[in-house]
């Protein structure tokens, strides 16, 4: 007896990405005294670097969230608040990617900005957290972010950087 397999595509159902919210977020544009922007590599990854950011949780305003995903994503939060941008800076999954991460609730993340100074020792910053999403981190000039960043997020790297670029500068102390 023969076996026939069968070849039928299977309709998987598409995602409707207008319906779906963005994900309430935060970043962190941490500075050191020489104006440089820390940068850390996403867990397995050879290539993506980002600066830390993580959700808004329920009650949170955005400037509390920063300090809180500083201390859970590189292990301190010892820094000082300088600016927040004045406006949510969004940018969409791409198509690969939605319904795939974050369990499929989320289109995109809209996310609130702050620049902050860091004002701790370099071995404060520790990536063996409760849960790492980091391997390795860098200080790098403000100027070569946009070109270390995944694609998709590009556009919103560019325009955090736009707003804050007259705020960075090596701290005078």
């Amino acid at each position: 007896m023969t076996s026939t397999i069968d070849r039928t595509p299977i309709d998987r159902p598409s995602i409707d990405r207008g319906a779906l919210p963005y994900r309430p977020c935060v970043g962190i544009m941490l500075l050191n005294d020489r104006g440089e922007v820390f940068v850390a590599r996403r867990c397995g990854s050879e290539a993506d670097w980002q600066m830390p950011q993580g959700g808004i949780d329920e009650g949170e305003d955005a400037r509390s969230a920063a300090f809180r995903e500083l201390e859970e994503e590189i292990g301190t939060a010892k820094a000082e608040f300088i600016a927040m941008t004045a406006a949510p800076h969004r940018y969409d999954l791409p198509d690969e990617l939605l319904g795939k991460v974050w369990r499929g609730r989320w289109r995109g993340q809209e996310q609130m900005w702050m620049l902050a100074r860091f004002t701790g020792a370099e071995s404060d910053i520790r990536l063996d957290t409760g849960h790492p999403e980091f391997d390795a981190w860098k200080w790098v000039d403000a100027e070569d972010l946009p070109g270390l960043i995944v694609a998709f997020k590009r556009p919103v790297y560019e325009s955090v950087l736009a707003e804050f670029r007259p705020l960075i500068a090596p701290s005078k102390g």
